[in-house]
């Protein structure tokens, strides 16, 4: 009995560069996001993120390499490929005069909806970008992350196969970010592929099923959060501190099984373990037994910053 096959990936970039005058904003960076799938791009600014997404709606053309959107090649005249995409820059693309229910109005009649199905669109979107309370005030009344919602909600109002998200919760209140959050989230659950770009870590994490590393134009390393936090040698790290001589206990707890490394002074520790979570009762057991009075026991696992340190050798938002 013969299996379906696996859905193609709805975007494939391969090899892409960008040049403007002297400086490679984009240097052979290639990846591939497949339906329902939320791929990152995380790296601090000026990295190349935003001039890779430019490259994959369209906006500006690659001086080398291709841009395939549903199985059709992205260019800046490709007309085609754009009707798969929604695309959410950081400038909010909203009027300020309208309300968000009158935004979305007009922006579906121009994606090409209209109709029973445009009001019933319209609703949907309002729902889950959270604004159905706010749909009839003027937009140029909200806060700055209720704009960057309904910039959102705009992007993916026609429903397109893959959504670009440009750094969304930038410059925005804890409240709307965590909004932002929800509402992404809540797509791939949709079947929609989402490329999201950003410089915050935890965003990555929380968001992504495979993340990019991009620095200085190059995409150094992706994967999935764990197979990027191997790339580390996925060591956790045990600190202690206290009072008595923790440096000359440092040869007993190298001698526990699982220790592979400790960095120690007088007054405290750091332990390079395998698993921080089995061995840190031990840790403390033995330093107590050699009259340490420990005052602070500090347990860290390695995270996309370790990755991304690791692999460039500074840190993401340098």
């Amino acid at each position: 009995m013969s299996q379906n096959p696996a859905p193609a990936d709805v975007l494939v970039v391969e090899s892409l560069v960008r040049r403007f005058g002297e400086l490679t904003a984009v240097d052979g960076v290639s990846f591939r996001i497949a339906p329902g799938e939320t791929y990152g791009l995380l790296g601090p600014n000026g990295a190349g993120k935003t001039t890779t997404i430019s490259m994959v709606a369209g906006l500006i053309a690659a001086d080398s390499g291709t841009v395939t959107v549903a199985g059709r090649q992205m260019t800046p005249r490709a007309i085609e490929p754009k009707k798969h995409l929604g695309l959410v820059p950081q400038d909010l693309a909203i009027y300020p005069e309208l309300s968000a229910r009158e935004n979305l109005l007009l922006f579906g009649r121009l994606q090409g909806l209209g109709g029973a199905r445009l009001t019933s669109r319209v609703a949907e979107v309002l729902e889950l970008i959270g604004l159905t309370d706010r749909a009839k005030d003027l937009s140029k009344e909200y806060s700055g992350g209720m704009k960057r919602r309904l910039n959102i909600g705009i992007g993916l109002l026609h429903q397109p196969t893959l959504l670009i998200l440009d750094e969304p919760t930038v410059g925005v209140d804890p409240q709307s970010r965590n909004a932002i959050l929800e509402s992404v989230e809540a797509l791939a659950v949709e079947g929609m592929a989402v490329l999201y770009t950003t410089h915050y870590m935890e965003e990555a994490e929380r968001l992504c099923d495979r993340i990019g590393i991009i620095d200085s134009g190059v995409l150094q390393a992706e994967g999935t959060r764990d197979e990027l936090i191997r790339l580390t040698g996925g060591v956790d790290t045990i600190r202690i501190g206290g009072s008595g001589d923790v440096g000359a206990a440092a040869e007993k707890l190298r001698a526990i099984p699982g220790v592979e490394r400790v960095d120690a002074d007088r007054h405290s520790a750091t332990l390079a373990v395998r698993d921080a979570a089995a061995l840190v009762a031990d840790v403390v057991s033995t330093a107590a037994d050699l009259g340490v009075k420990l005052s602070d026991v500090e347990v860290s696992r390695p995270d996309l910053e370790s990755v991304f340190l690791h692999l460039t050798g500074k840190a993401l938002r340098d």
